[in-house]
């Protein structure tokens, strides 16, 4: 493999890393927004599997705001706790969106690509003393990509694609606890609206350095109860160097910036003035390829948040694996 070519495959790999992930969890992680996957290979087919944390929970008191005291990381068994809701400061009180996505990408020709998501989710929300858990198939995904810019050269490349995609409400979005009460919209598995979403991702590299700037908008439809979210929007700014290591692998670490902002939950169309989000997280990220494998993983913790009702956001951690073909 020429050493142009070698370079282009590990620059390509964080181009798609934003787009958004409106899978995720409910109303919550629509708030948030999300990062999209990564496929590190130029016009290769995949298939990956992604881990996704955040945490809300942002407390004076805790020992570790991004893993809360009783805050469980992995996927736990459903919870049938009983949750108070309504935040009063709580230090002991937290939001967790957790999600285990299945996904695919498929070129149908050099330029068009088609995506699809599935994940699974489990969230979780501790207020005053009682904490409940729920989990379930989430919202799925389907998204295409149209490759505008295709420059490579052996020191100097950029691309650009623009897409737009829908995300379909399949989750569950009426569960229950065991007195038959239901959860409140954010813990929901699924939002039970159908949204559409637009985003453009630019890559630059000059040599072993580059840099994408990706950003998207997503305009939410509303569920049978009347429940949204305002439309949203993110941006997601990642600075890499790549680094060989042999002939087969290569090891990007990068510097990342994620900006999010909505408007909150709306009810008959109308904002309701909570859950509002307009923050900045900033971390680090590593990826590692070989041959056909690539393993990602990153952290984010929160740099600055605008004053709101939610708990403040404490940060997300990401991991997954792509394979190529």
């Amino acid at each position: 493999m020429s050493l142009s070519k070698t370079n282009y495959i590990a620059n390509r790999k964080l181009l798609f890393v934003i787009l958004l992930l409106f899978t995720s969890n409910a109303f919550a992680c629509d708030i948030c927004g999300c990062f999209m996957g990564i496929t590190p290979y130029y016009n290769r087919n995949s298939i990956s599997v992604l881990y996704r944390y955040r945490s809300f929970s942002g407390y004076e008191g805790q020992s570790h705001s991004l893993f809360p005291n009783g805050g469980k990381f992995f996927i736990p068994a459903r919870s049938q706790d009983l949750p108070i809701t309504g935040h009063d400061g709580n230090p002991n009180d937290y939001e967790l969106y957790r999600s285990m996505e299945i996904r695919g990408k498929y070129f149908i020709n050099s330029k068009l690509e088609v995506n699809a998501i599935l994940p699974y989710v489990s969230n979780s929300e501790r207020y005053n003393g009682y904490t409940a858990t729920i989990g379930g198939i989430g919202d799925v995904n389907l998204y295409a990509g149209y490759h505008l810019i295709q420059k490579f050269d052996e020191n100097f490349k950029q691309q650009l694609i623009a897409g737009a995609g829908i995300k379909l409400p399949t989750g569950k979005n009426d569960f229950k606890n065991t007195a038959g009460i239901r959860y409140s919209s954010l813990m929901q598995g699924g939002t039970g609206s159908t949204d559409g979403f637009v985003y453009l991702n630019y890559l630059v590299g000059l040599g072993k350095f580059g840099a994408s700037l990706n950003t998207s908008y997503k305009i939410n439809g509303k569920n049978k109860r009347e429940e949204s979210i305002a439309n949203s929007t993110t941006s997601f700014l990642n600075i890499f160097y790549t680094q060989s290591i042999g002939k087969d692998m290569q090891v990007m670490p990068s510097v990342q910036f994620f900006y999010e902002y909505s408007g909150g939950e709306k009810y008959n169309g109308v904002k309701t003035g909570e859950h509002v989000m307009n923050n900045l997280m900033g971390g680090i990220g590593a990826d590692i390829f070989y041959k056909n494998i690539a393993l990602n993983a990153g952290i984010q913790k929160n740099i600055w948040e605008a004053e709101t009702d939610h708990p403040m956001s404490a940060g997300k951690v990401y991991v997954g694996i792509t394979y190529n073909f």
